[in-house]
């Protein structure tokens, strides 16, 4: 059986699907100049440049971000720790500006407190996070509760495997480090901050507990006794919440501050 095909009426729908398609062209341009947004150039080379690793450290919200803030002057050209001062020196090429030198920071742990120098209050069986573990009374098993949990929260945002729990307690490779600071945003106790990679004078707590009660929590914590500062020639030390504080700016590595502290909790870095 032969079927008869009507040829007005194909020539009517392909007609009229051929008017819909050029009102549809229509609107879509005149969409696209009514809600058209000028994108700098420079963002979008800047975006090329920067790692996409997204971490936010550079204190927005991705890659995207960062290469807006920085196109529109509202963050400098060096705002991506991953990136470094090679990413540094290209944004500034692109942006016009010389870069001078960038200090290179890494992440370090206030807290020197191994599981063989602290005083256990009590076991903890709980989920292995150190979130967890400060919702448990006193917010630490430990007798210091302003130290290391060690349950390794840290190591595992880290994308880049810079953090280990070595003796119940974080360490920090300073090699893998970007400082891109996703550590510092999920360690509970605070512990975690930026410091110059070449600061070779550190302190190595962060206990805000006055002297007495930190002997008795543990054999590497501040006692606030205030030799350190006392001594430094140049005024590079000063006490937060009883706690030794260096200023790296001006800090001379002079080594009095680890020669001066009894408990010698102010370490020296090579």
């Amino acid at each position: 059986m032969l079927l008869s095909i009507n040829y007005h009426e194909v020539f009517i729908a392909v007609g009229a699907v051929a008017i819909i398609a050029v009102i549809v062209g229509i609107i879509l341009s005149i969409a696209e100049k009514v809600f058209h947004v000028e994108v700098d150039e420079r963002e979008e080379a800047i975006r090329d440049v920067l790692p996409g690793s997204n971490c936010g450290g550079c204190g927005f919200a991705g890659c995207d971000a960062c290469a807006e803030a920085i196109a529109k002057g509202n963050a400098e050209v060096s705002a991506c720790p991953v990136g470094g001062a090679t990413v540094a020196a290209k944004i500034g090429e692109i942006m016009g500006v010389e870069v001078g030198d960038l200090t290179r920071m890494v992440a370090y742990v206030k807290c020197d407190g191994t599981s063989d120098k602290r005083e256990v209050e009590y076991d903890y069986f709980g989920i292995d996070s150190c979130t967890y573990a400060t919702m448990v009374p006193g917010s630490s098993p430990y007798a210091c509760k302003f130290g290391c949990l060690g349950f390794g929260s840290c190591a595992r945002v880290c994308d880049h495997q810079a953090i280990r729990i070595i003796n119940r307690k974080a360490v920090v490779d300073e090699n893998l480090c970007v400082a891109c600071g996703k550590c510092l945003r999920v360690c509970p106790h605070n512990l975690i901050e930026l410091v110059p990679a070449d600061s070779k004078y550190r302190v190595q707590c962060a206990s805000l507990a006055r002297g007495l009660e930190v002997k008795n929590a543990c054999t590497a914590g501040c006692i606030g006794c205030g030799l350190c500062a006392k001594n430094c020639p140049s005024e590079a030390i000063v006490f937060k919440n009883n706690i030794a504080v260096i200023d790296y700016d001006k800090c001379t590595k002079c080594g009095t501050c680890v020669d001066k502290c009894p408990r010698k909790i102010i370490k020296i870095y090579e």
